[in-house]
């Protein structure tokens, strides 16, 4: 199972005893219970509280949040153009400052495993509630309300780390063993869930401006200005009320741990990030992972302008990228409450995701070449291709972040699971980079998708997967 990652030491519950104590047993050899065979430990059972669903709930709502904040304009980027006078590097800089707020990636990871996670929550859920705030501050000067824009941009990805990051670690907290894929899935695809809402709000509540689409009325450049302030402020307003919520009531921790592996004694910063660069299976799925979510969070961010050369609206565009997300999460959470009922198969869980999404990539980059593969061009093909495309990748997220935490145990899930989001935030960073400076040709962007898919799936087939948590958690308490 693995076992060679962690010492007999570094497994070892940390459990206290609970308040009802059993009657003394004779006492063997080193403290342990007699009858208690070697190198097992007594059986040691931990304790779920109610306000397990209200501490996710709480952040769930952060991470959809700062899905929705970083999502906003690429899905309106032509109406904003004629509002704010935005450029098409502009567009692409908007979203890029999502990847580049994963800068300060290492000091959330620290943050997370030395203060907890209540700290970690309002010092972001701060900085989101700044951004946001900034974008709404109401200036004459449309290059001081770019930069302001911009500002706010930057201050929103900030969050990031944490909202990508955190949810493994809150459902080993919080959650027994059996709940936490459905937890993670939950925490971790609300962000998603965000991005999707962004491709809703947008198109429906800005009008594009006229050319773009049809509409019954023409809209003039105030009145789209208008509806996306307008957006703003509902923005602010939703951050805001997350925040205080979080800050009247987001304990670090409950009472009594849930599990085993929630109070067993973990590895220190610098000695995870050893033992993270010296696996090469961790590597191996952490590539697995970068680089087709790194691609995929790129290519959506930027999906209305890949749709515009062939004649896609910007109303289209956003509901595409919605019901593409929308039904990744469904199917993600769906997945990981199996992960829950049948543990032990999560590497072929991700081989059918990765397929699924090898084919679905290859078909939309195909259907894009119609001049070349004379496949048909039809809003059909390009809403099951891209819905099946962000059902199979965004699914797969929980799923491989239940099993960085399995193979690289005890390393703190805040600090593996940063470590891949980080990776994957670099790949489309490096994405968003080239499209800053060449936006003007897509093609080579659709052909990343397939590409990157079908090196995931290999490395995956290739991966040899372990449970070091779910052994700790079904033996050792046993």
């Amino acid at each position: 199972m693995g076992l060679g990652w962690s010492s007999a030491e570094e497994r070892r519950p940390l459990l206290p005893q609970p308040p009802q104590q059993p009657r003394p047993q004779p006492r063997g050899p080193a403290g342990v219970p007699a009858g208690v065979p070697a190198g097992r430990l007594p059986p040691l059972s931990g304790r779920v509280y109610g306000r397990r669903w209200l501490v996710l709930l709480l952040f769930s709502l952060l991470g959809f949040a700062q899905g929705l904040v970083w999502n906003t304009w690429g899905p309106i980027q032509n109406s904003a153009r004629l509002a704010f006078g935005f450029s098409g590097w502009d567009i692409a800089l908007l979203v890029f400052w999502g990847p580049i707020g994963f800068a300060p990636c290492f000091f959330f990871m620290w943050l997370m495993d030395k203060k907890g996670l209540r700290v970690t929550v309002l010092l972001t859920s701060s900085l989101m509630v700044l951004g946001a705030g900034l974008r709404c501050v109401p200036v004459s000067d449309p290059e001081i309300r770019k930069k302001l824009i911009h500002g706010g941009q930057l201050l929103n990805g900030l969050a990031g780390p944490t909202v990508m990051n955190a949810a493994p670690f809150l459902s080993t907290t919080w959650f027994s063993p059996d709940e936490r894929a459905t937890a993670t899935a939950i925490a971790s695809l609300l962000n998603y869930l965000g991005s999707a809402a962004a491709f809703l709000v947008g198109p429906l509540v800005v009008p594009p401006p006229n050319g773009t689409a049809q509409l019954a009325a023409p809209s003039n450049t105030q009145h789209i200005k208008d509806r996306i302030e307008a957006v703003l402020y509902a923005e602010f307003g939703m951050v805001s009320l997350i925040f205080s919520a979080a800050l009247a009531y987001f304990p670090s921790r409950p009472p009594f741990p849930p599990s085993v592996a929630a109070a067993s004694q973990r590895l220190s910063y610098r000695r995870s990030f050893c033992r993270l660069l010296s696996n090469f299976r961790f590597l191996m799925i952490a590539l697995a992972y970068a680089i087709p979510l790194g691609v995929f969070s790129g290519w959506s961010g930027v999906l209305d302008l890949i749709l515009t050369p062939i004649h896609v609206s910007q109303v289209d565009a956003g509901w595409i990228g919605f019901w593409s997300i929308v039904g990744g999460c469904v199917v993600g959470i769906a997945m990981a409450r199996f992960a829950d009922f049948i543990r032990g198969m999560l590497k072929f869980i991700l081989l059918l995701l990765l397929s699924g999404a090898t084919l679905a990539s290859t078909w939309f980059t195909l259907t894009c070449l119609t001049t070349v593969t004379h496949l048909p061009l039809t809003t059909a093909t390009l809403y099951t291709s891209c819905i099946l495309l962000g059902i199979f990748l965004n699914s797969s997220v929980p799923i491989f972040f239940e099993l960085f935490v399995e193979t690289v145990y005890p390393v703190p899930e805040g600090i593996s699971c940063g470590v891949v989001t980080f990776l994957s935030n670099v790949f489309m960073g490096v994405l968003l980079f080239f499209l800053t400076f060449y936006h003007t040709e897509f093609s080579w962007f659709n052909w990343c998708l397939p590409g990157s898919c079908l090196l995931s799936l290999l490395l995956i087939l290739c991966f040899r997967e372990s449970y070091d948590r779910l052994y700790l958690d079904v033996v050792v308490s046993v």
